[in-house]
């Protein structure tokens, strides 16, 4: 189904079906519409298991900054880290008033459930990508996980519906916008189209690749190294996230296997 196609039922003032065949028909019309992937009944599964990973990340993530807040109102404050908040709310725990106890207790457990939700979960997603040849071949990639990988293959299956890998990167919103007035076109931030999730995933990736960079001779720590020096760190990640979905699309669309470049 065109993406636009309810967009321009709703600036007609109309939502029915009518007016959504209509905007379809107009759609197709166009050479340059694009389209969003069609998914199999498998991809859908696959990203069933997604959605519910995130949801537990997201739970959690909410849980933590809660406790935080929790403590933060007796005087208590902890840093963002995750890891040390879960060992210092536990330390304070102890010490605190009875109804305090019991609220940062139960926050403490349900963190611990989350925990546990989330490595089931990750347990399922590295084994969707073990099973799948192309996975294996995206995880070659260095800053493309299980995670992202499972998660790219269920999401566009062997991207062909992008003409090449910029499509796809421009589709993840990792392309700046345009701007164009008076015949000059100026580049701004990138655009943060499309899907939010793969394109979380691929900018976590891509700070994973720059931070192991460091120390190392090759020619992309090299390049991402340089980039960050003469660009800033956010502009190099997400330099390396949308070099990192240009190169997915070519294993998946080409059947390529990546060859690290060595020099």
């Amino acid at each position: 189904m065109p993406r636009s196609s309810s967009g321009v039922a709703t600036a007609c003032g109309l939502t029915n079906d009518a007016a959504d065949a209509a905007a379809i028909c107009e759609a197709v019309q166009r050479p340059n519409m694009r389209f969003v992937p069609v998914k199999t009944e498998a991809a859908q599964a696959r990203l069933c298991v997604h959605r519910m990973r995130r949801g537990f990340v997201e739970q959690r993530t909410g849980m933590i900054n809660r406790l935080r807040g929790l403590l933060s109102e007796l005087g208590i404050v902890l840093p963002q880290k995750a890891a040390t908040v879960r060992r210092q709310a536990a330390e304070h725990l102890e010490d605190l008033p009875q109804w305090a106890n019991t609220a940062v207790g139960d926050a403490l457990s349900e963190i611990h459930r989350l925990d546990e939700r989330l490595d089931e979960y990750d347990r399922h997603v590295s084994l969707m990508a073990a099973a799948d040849e192309r996975s294996q071949r995206l995880m070659s990639l260095r800053g493309i996980g299980a995670t992202t990988a499972s998660a790219l293959l269920a999401s566009i299956g062997n991207g062909h519906d992008f003409s090449n890998g910029r499509q796809l990167a421009a589709w993840l919103g990792l392309v700046p916008g345009q701007y164009s007035s008076g015949g000059k076109t100026r580049l701004g931030r990138i655009t943060k189209a499309g899907d939010d999730y793969l394109r979380t995933l691929l900018i976590m990736g891509a700070r994973a690749v720059l931070a192991a960079a460091k120390g190392k001779a090759d020619r992309l720590s090299r390049w991402a190294l340089a980039l960050a020096e003469r660009r800033g760190y956010w502009k190099a990640v997400v330099a390396i996230a949308a070099k990192n979905a240009r190169m997915a699309w070519a294993v998946l669309a080409k059947g390529e296997q990546f060859k690290p470049i060595q020099g």
